[in-house]
């Protein structure tokens, strides 16, 4: 059995993989420099990560009999052309929700602290700069209360943070009484036509002065062109935004955004740990063992 790691990035998760793969399987990692539906004609197994599965990749793969997706998110998977073929989908779910929590976590402390000015401060000998701010007393807004979100609240409420949630489908003046509630907003939804851009002009226009965005889901959650709008209009206007996920990966260390001192970026690593690897590896060795007897797969979602 040959499997097939189409990301460009998590390369780490291959070789925890590897590492618990029968003697009969292999499995490899997508060279980009060549098209992906050129490579497939010998793959029994894909595993997506943020590559996109097309129609045509699926029609390319002959031998295709599972696309397991090594996370939660199966957006680039075109479905109609797996079920045509009877290929099942299945992803990770429940993997990896404590560490994206904890790294969100992590975002929200570091601009509340101005982790790149205080670095600059160091690095110039300067004491006691900048000032930050507390998370305790302060309301942190949830869109998406999934297994992360809801993980996060947890650990927001534990810091004395009160927690509101953005309810599915809410109406444009329930968004706007949403965001002008925040002292800090996490992202944490998938990606659908739905949330696509989302976070618009107006939500940024909704915000209190000073506060935070934090975006651990998809890129596209986040209107770009309203992000620099609204860093352009001055310090008092937003606070912060951390970053782990970007419009286009891997990101451009050159461009000017991250340049921003009240941006904190992260290389898509708020899944990346050790437990969180080991629980997603357990899922594919699974469902590569009921495969091959047959059996119902875990976490199917088509």
């Amino acid at each position: 059995m040959r499997l097939l790691y189409c990301g460009s990035g998590w390369l780490p998760i291959v070789e925890h993989i590897a590492a618990r793969l029968p003697a009969e399987a292999s499995i490899a990692v997508w060279d980009r420099r060549c098209p992906l539906i050129e490579i497939v004609g010998d793959v029994d197994v894909l595993l997506p990560s943020n590559a996109a599965i097309t129609a045509g990749v699926i029609e390319a793969a002959p031998r295709l009999v599972l696309i397991q997706q090594p996370a939660a998110g199966t957006e680039g998977i075109d479905r109609e052309a797996a079920a045509a073929r009877g290929i099942p989908i299945c992803n990770a779910p429940g993997t990896n929700h404590v560490a994206v929590a904890e790294a969100a976590l992590f975002l929200l402390l570091s601009l509340a602290r101005r982790a790149p000015l205080a670095q600059q401060a160091f690095a110039e000998r300067r004491i006691g700069e900048p000032l930050g701010f507390e998370l305790a007393g302060k309301t942190l807004g949830i869109i998406g209360m999934g297994r992360s979100g809801t993980a996060l609240a947890e650990r927001a409420r534990a810091l004395g943070m009160t927690v509101i949630a953005l309810a599915r489908g809410a109406s444009e003046a329930d968004r706007a009484r949403f965001f002008g509630a925040c002292h800090a907003v996490s992202i944490h939804c998938p990606l659908t036509a739905e949330t696509r851009g989302l976070f618009d002009a107006r939500a940024f226009a909704a915000l209190p002065p000073g506060a935070m965005v934090v975006n651990c889901a998809r890129g596209g959650v986040i209107d770009r062109e309203a992000l620099g709008a609204a860093l352009a209009t001055g310090n008092d206007r937003l606070g912060g935004v951390g970053l782990d996920v970007l419009w286009d990966e891997p990101g451009d260390p050159e461009d000017p955004l991250f340049a921003d001192p009240r941006v904190v970026v992260l290389p898509h690593v708020a899944g990346s740990t050790a437990e969180a690897f080991t629980r997603i590896v357990d899922v594919v060795i699974e469902n590569l063992a009921r495969l091959a007897r047959g059996e119902p797969l875990r976490h199917r979602v088509g």
